[in-house]
């Protein structure tokens, strides 16, 4: 599926352009959905975490009893290969991506060491500073470890998340506040969300239900840095209701302010949201700064 353009494919040890078949119909991820794949950004010329990201991928085999094969230090590297095709000035999505190929024991486990590998660039534009989209209930729910891989990042879990983005919008908002098995709110449909009452952020402490994302823990540690007093704490609809302002974190944008919950609405993009979008793009640019004078030095 392609989502952006000026699509690049990393596979079988080289890069090719465009968006080239990888998967067979016979593998085991075709058959019973064991893919795990994780995302990172390229925009302005740099790529915020990017080895963080490359590592979890492997903690997602890992954890969908896939075997990963390649180094998340390699991965890296051939990232910035691909990344050499595009403008400096390219806002691409970087996903790389393990697959299980064989199976056993009624071809339903699937079988460590025989694994598909590849990474996939997409040219997507990053969201405006002043971006906002809305946010609903939903009547389904994050699931626990006991029932679902919810410990990777993974494409099976994604249908869930699927069917509440789809009522959401038919309910004629943008996403969905997503509640745990518990009633209490977990994240959203495709983000990690915060929520801001009286200069405090608070944001759902992370309870095995969803998966604690890279990009809220930078906004976390940006947002501390800077004096802000940030809550990881249980949190339910009611509390978002009350909230002074609400934004998601995530990797694809970054930070969406939400500008309204139901009927609730919010400053958009509201003080606290301008101030950790702020913080992000000064982390990330002296961040890149501070790597290239470590490789020049």
């Amino acid at each position: 599926m392609a989502t952006g353009t000026n699509i690049r494919t990393y596979f079988n040890g080289r890069w090719h352009e465009g968006d080239i078949a990888v998967i067979r119909a016979a593998d085991h991820a075709a058959w019973l959905g064991t893919t795990v794949f994780d995302g990172a950004r390229y925009f302005e010329g740099i790529a915020p975490d990017l080895a963080a990201h490359c590592a979890r991928v492997n903690c997602s085999a890992d954890a969908l009893m896939i075997e990963p094969t390649v180094m998340p230090d390699e991965i890296q590297a051939i990232i910035w290969e691909g990344l050499r095709g595009y403008a400096a000035d390219a806002a691409v999505y970087i996903r790389p991506m393990y697959w299980a190929i064989e199976g056993e024991f009624m071809g339903i486990v699937p079988k460590r060491g025989p694994t598909g590998f590849a990474i996939c660039l997409e040219q997507i534009p990053m969201a405006a500073p002043d971006a906002a989209t809305t946010l609903t209930t939903t009547r389904f729910r994050r699931p626990v470890l006991e029932c679902a891989v919810v410990n990777a990042k993974a494409g099976c879990l994604y249908p869930n998340n699927a069917r509440m983005l789809a009522e959401a919008r038919a309910k004629g908002f943008g996403n969905a506040l997503v509640c745990d098995a518990l009633g209490n709110v977990a994240e959203s449909a495709t983000s990690n969300v915060f929520m801001v009452k009286d200069g405090v952020v608070m944001t759902p402490i992370p309870n095995g239900t969803f998966l604690s994302g890279i990009t809220r823990a930078r906004h976390i540690a940006n947002l501390r840095a800077d004096g802000v007093e940030v809550r990881e704490c249980v949190l339910s609809l009611d509390d978002f209701r009350q909230a002074d302002e609400v934004f998601l974190t995530g990797n694809m944008m970054k930070i969406t302010a939400v500008k309204a919950f139901d009927d609730r609405i919010y400053p958009s993009p509201g003080p606290m949201t301008q101030r950790a979008r702020a913080l992000y793009w000064a982390w990330a640019h002296a961040a890149a700064n501070a790597a290239v004078a470590e490789r020049s030095a």
